[in-house]
């Protein structure tokens, strides 16, 4: 049977002539009468009593047209699914980051997304960089927001954002805080707090602190960045943090400096190289990438010389 026919029937059926079916869809009334004729064919049972010019249904016509009803709701709503979908406005997006993005600026991707297409789901998944490279690899996420470019063994497709630089943050009554700049040999003997040892950011500092000799305390080892901020906030130490994390700072008593020589890495968005991206992950993707620019004119990321904005390769950390 045709689509042409059922809507023919349901419309004989709800306004109770040819003339009117016909009127309601736009064809002939003799149009309307063939694909009727067909319907019924096809069916192999009586649909109408036809009496000189006039047809009226049968009972199993109006049983019939009860399952009519359930096909054509059902195929408005894959027409109203179509619709959304071609205006990404259906779907879900699963995104991998690591903590301190879920803690900062990923909120205000969300909130800006979710303003224009209110009807996908987001979920944001804060991991580990080895976990968030293992679910880009799975494809158990549509994209993946690190600080590090080896990826390619995970079967990702890797595009630079943005340069980050470290900063170092303490109280603002501590000895460094009247620093305009903060120098890696004035760190010696200071009490630290850290992330933990798996942390990339915290990889980094130890080899720079073990290559130039440089002692530390470690009062505390935490896994958020959040709550490393905190902790300096109330006097526990200093720390090195990723400059993302000014953005914890507000309202606190932390100060935060530039370090020198700076520490510096790239933040990366990175994606299946197995699956296309849907729309809405993509629109999710632009909202990022309009975010991160923001970030850059508030002078908390720098932007990347030109010859090393789009998909690479190489090793950052």
């Amino acid at each position: 049977m045709k689509l042409k026919e059922i809507e023919a029937f349901d419309a004989f059926m709800k306004h109770g002539t040819t003339k009117a079916a016909a009127e309601a869809l736009a064809i002939s009334q003799s149009m309307v009468s063939r694909l009727l004729s067909g319907l019924e064919e096809e069916l192999g049972f009586t649909l109408f009593k036809r009496k000189r010019n006039q047809i009226e249904p049968t009972s199993e016509a109006y049983v019939y047209h009860a399952s009519v009803l359930r096909l054509m709701a059902s195929i408005r709503d894959t027409q109203k699914d179509a619709e959304a979908i071609a205006n990404n406005q259906v779907g879900n997006v699963v995104v991998a980051a690591q903590p301190i993005f879920c803690d900062t600026f990923l909120l205000d991707v969300i909130k800006r997304f979710k303003e224009r297409h209110p009807k996908v789901g987001v979920r944001l998944v804060d991991v580990g960089m080895q976990e968030l490279l293992k679910m880009i690899g799975n494809n158990t996420c549509d994209v993946a927001l690190g600080i590090t470019l080896e990826a390619d063994t995970y079967g990702a497709s890797v595009t630079s954002l943005a340069r980050c630089e470290a900063r170092c943050i303490m109280h603002r009554e501590h000895s460094l805080a009247s620093e305009s700049v903060v120098p890696i040999t004035s760190l010696q003997n200071q009490t630290f707090v850290e992330l933990m040892s798996d942390s990339p950011l915290r990889a980094r500092v130890d080899y720079i602190m073990q290559t130039i000799d440089i002692k530390r305390h470690i009062a505390a080892e935490i896994r958020p960045m959040r709550s490393v901020c905190a902790l300096v906030d109330r006097g526990l130490g200093i720390a090195i943090i990723d400059a993302i994390a000014e953005l914890l700072l507000h309202g606190t008593s932390v100060v935060s400096k530039p370090i020198e020589p700076s520490i510096e890495w790239e933040i990366a968005l990175l994606k299946s190289k197995s699956r296309p991206l849907s729309k809405v992950a993509k629109a999710f993707c632009d909202d990022i990438h309009q975010e991160i620019g923001e970030l850059q004119q508030m002078g908390i990321l720098k932007e990347l010389p030109r010859s090393e904005t789009g998909p690479t390769s190489s090793s950052l950390l």
